[in-house]
């Protein structure tokens, strides 16, 4: 199997970058040529949502002692078990994603997604159960697999004829072939406070999952404004949504006092874990974009980004093979705001924006709330020219990074609807949710779903409780009475597992701490 797997990998490695690049510059060409027909133009919004999950031992393959301190450990789900369950492979053998159909951003659209992630949700875990796993929406995973260590996972590989294969990652060519290619980093780094690790691939950003959800903007040539918007929402929205503060604890450094590692854990590692494993000096592949004047020049970054995995492509009879080069290297065009360009045929061609900021969430419920919100500012910000859009970028991208690093209490900044910049968080949010609100009323929801879908983050807002702070405060509680870490992380993420077990599919987390 691995024999195979490098052979392929050094198929691709043989194919040539020059040619690789002129094509998708090639087919740029024709993408912005179907641009000026309207092609890719829809006379209405359609939302989707890509959704990561890893699974943990459950059931039968779960070690119970009577002191609590096993469960939960990272296990590798069989690849028939994905095809059975109908999710999508990721990076890492233990990751797992689903993926919404495209529906319309109306009332129905917004419970068809909700209703379709829960049923297969649903199905899913009915299935794993019995297989003795369970699938865990959350930022990062903490607990190794049982008798391994996170490091021994992350960084174990062969070399197969001098083609490198990480042993725990997904058999996807283009994974394994981004640790062989001539512009990948050397070594992959995590960049974390007191965190070391490098491998020799990229499976240390499978640590990390996400949500990914999509809007479709109406008319492409309106996506610079759309893409402009998300960018000033990208700060606001993560600074609520972080849900990644601790690493397994066997990847900090030795002789670095807990408390220190408490008190300087970001609220959202997973940004950094990203952006550090996958950007090297001559390719900064993962970033926060810059804002977009024309939805040509979108395309065109796509096509002048740097070639990481120049790999073949086959022709097809879909309406996107038209430019199949371009669609290949956007795979590897990881910007936290990207757009996306494609469509099986002519009638369902569609230009849209992808959120790749937000962690997955403890609950489905707070998962959609963030695509719910994030759709209703797409609707309302533009239609209402509002006045955010003219905050300096530099602004909007130290928000981002200071969210990442800060959570809820970083000093976001904002102008408010009225043109008044402010850093008070009560009335950023309050902007930013009447907003979304409107948004989803001007889509069909009714004002009370319309309110519904935003009241998840509005609680966190209220409360001060985000995801990361609820882990923070359970690790430093622990370590407060003399835990060390090798035990206080994995007892939070066991409590984390264990309530989300029971509020997942119908529960908030507000349902975590407000009884």
């Amino acid at each position: 199997m691995n024999s195979d797997l490098a052979a392929q990998v050094r198929a691709v490695l043989d194919v040539d970058v020059s040619e690789f690049r002129a094509q998708a510059q090639a087919d740029a060409e024709v993408v912005k040529s179907e641009l000026k027909d309207g092609t890719f133009d829809n006379h209405r919004s359609i939302i989707g949502l890509e959704y990561e999950f890893y699974a943990v031992a459950d059931g039968r393959w779960r070690q119970e002692r009577e002191d609590a301190e096993t469960g939960a450990e990272l296990v590798r789900v069989p690849r028939r078990l994905l095809e059975l369950i109908r999710f999508e492979k990721e990076l890492g053998l233990h990751n797992a994603e689903l993926t919404t159909s495209p529906q319309p951003l109306n009332a129905e659209g917004l419970r068809a997604q909700s209703a379709g992630v829960r049923s297969h949700l649903l199905s899913a875990l009915q299935t794993t159960r019995i297989e003795g796993m369970r699938l865990v929406s959350d930022g990062i995973w903490t607990i190794p697999p049982s008798g391994e260590t996170a490091r021994d996972y992350l960084t174990d590989s062969i070399s197969d004829g001098g083609v490198r294969i990480a042993t725990n990652m997904t058999d996807a060519v283009r994974y394994h072939a981004m640790a062989n290619g001539p512009n990948t980093p050397t070594p992959f780094t995590v960049d974390a406070p007191h965190v070391t690790l490098e491998a020799d691939t990229v499976m240390p950003e499978s640590l990390i999952t996400s949500i990914q959800p999509h809007y479709q903007v109406p008319h492409a040539s309106d996506l610079p404004t759309y893409h402009n918007y998300a960018l000033r929402v990208a700060g606001p929205l993560l600074a609520l949504g972080g849900n990644s503060p601790f690493f397994p604890p066997d990847l900090y450094d030795d002789g670095v006092a807990p408390e220190t590692v408490v008190a300087d854990a970001r609220a959202e590692n997973r940004i950094f874990v990203f952006e550090s494993v996958l950007n090297s000096e001559n390719a900064q592949k993962v970033r926060f974009p810059e804002d977009l004047d024309t939805v040509e020049e979108a395309v065109d970054r796509v096509a002048n980004d740097p070639t990481v995995v120049p790999m073949p492509v086959e022709g097809g009879d879909r309406f996107d093979d038209k430019f199949a080069t371009l669609r290949r290297k956007h795979g590897t065009f990881w910007r936290w705001v990207r757009p996306v360009f494609d469509g099986a045929d002519r009638s369902s061609a569609n230009a849209r924006i992808e959120f790749r900021p937000i962690a997955a969430q403890p609950t489905v419920r707070d998962s959609m709330s963030f695509m719910a919100t994030f759709a209703g500012l797409m609707e309302s910000l533009p239609r209402n020219e509002h006045p955010v859009i003219d905050q300096d970028w530099s602004v909007a991208r130290e928000n981002f990074y200071a969210a990442a690093r800060e959570g809820f209490t970083s000093d976001q900044r904002w102008i408010t609807n009225s043109g008044e910049e402010t850093t008070d968080t009560e009335m950023i949010y309050d902007d930013i949710f009447s907003h979304a609100v409107e948004g989803l009323r001007n889509a069909g929801c009714t004002e009370s779903d319309a309110v519904s879908y935003v009241a998840p983050l509005r609680a966190r807002v209220e409360s001060g409780i985000t995801p990361a702070r609820w882990k923070r405060d359970r690790v430093r509680d622990r370590v407060e009475n003399g835990e060390p870490l090798g035990k206080a992380i994995p007892a939070m993420q066991r409590a984390y597992v264990d309530e989300q077990t029971e509020t997942l599919l119908d529960g908030a987390f507000t349902d975590w701490w407000s009884q």
